[in-house]
């Protein structure tokens, strides 16, 4: 068994596979303590499942409750058997987009006092003692509140996490030793458009600018790039388990179908704390405990 241990903090059920399932089970099978932790339970999320649709926020209002049951059956495919959410399931809700009326509810996470919202990361960074920290870029990825929110929770935590004096009730200080944001480099994703292009499809994602999609980041302020093709499959099963969901047979995830294990088996990062390890011929590291 490894002693290296990898913290992932994810807004929504659903997220930690679209952008890190592949390195999750990839380092699961190499003995690596993985924690997910997940701020909300997607309470807000749109029902894609029409004999589900009775579970929206706007009727019955048990998404929520029915999210979980899809995340705990997605780390049973991964292979992660440590998850939690922030301050217990349901301590934070779903916020929805700006503007609208979950956005204003003062359960909302994007609502959550910062401080308030660390000191519920902080106990589980002393205990859990990664080596590595995963979050979301300032920006969240695509500019969801809880998304960001996240981000400023996992960051904000790191520093409180590590500070001798800070709340010894929380548990011992812990420092960390490497923390990356996750990337969605704008080669991959032009490429993905392209090749659905030339395959013939003329909608959706094929009709994109790259240069258009909030997620897209520049390849330079790409560090690391873990490819882990033989994980893609149960990375492709785990997202399958978000039912409510997630399609995985077309929008998003047409451009599996024609840039495969470059798009979906290769995730990528950019390291915001730490030393980079060593690197391959394109300048990234291929390992998110590389130099530790």
């Amino acid at each position: 068994m490894s002693d290296r241990r990898l913290l992932l903090v994810h807004a929504h059920p659903d997220d930690e596979c679209i952008g890190t399932g592949a390195s999750m089970a990839k380092y699961v099978d190499e003995g690596v303590q993985v924690t997910l932790v997940t701020c909300t339970l997607g309470e807000e999320g749109e029902v894609l499942v029409p004999e589900l649709a009775h579970l929206a926020s706007g009727l019955e209002d048990r998404l929520g409750e029915h999210r979980q049951t899809e995340l705990a059956n997605a780390m049973t495919v991964l292979g992660v058997t440590d998850h939690r959410f922030l301050g217990g399931p349901g301590r934070f809700r779903d916020s929805g987009m700006v503007g609208t009326p979950p956005n204003e509810r003062p359960e909302a996470f994007w609502r959550a006092d910062l401080l308030d919202a660390a000191n519920e990361l902080v106990p589980v960074i002393r205990e859990v003692k990664p080596q590595v920290l995963v979050t979301y870029d300032d920006f969240g990825g695509y500019g969801h509140p809880d998304h960001i929110q996240a981000h400023r929770v996992a960051m904000y935590a790191v520093a409180l996490a590590e500070a001798p004096s800070y709340r010894r009730d929380l548990g011992e200080p812990w420092h960390i030793d490497k923390v990356y944001w996750t990337a969605f480099p704008r080669s991959v994703v032009r490429a993905g458009i392209e090749a659905m292009r030339a395959a013939g499809e003329t909608t959706g994602f094929a009709e994109m600018d790259p240069d258009d999609l909030p997620f897209v980041i520049d390849d330079e302020l790409v560090t690391t790039a873990v490819f882990a093709p033989e994980h893609l499959e149960r990375k492709m099963d785990a997202l399958r388990e978000h039912v409510t969901q997630v399609s995985v047979d077309g929008g998003f995830f047409a451009l599996a179908d024609n840039v495969g294990a470059q798009a979906f088996a290769t995730e990528y990062y950019r390291l915001v704390r730490g030393v980079p390890g060593p690197l391959d011929a394109e300048g990234r590291e291929t390992d998110l405990f590389a130099g530790i």
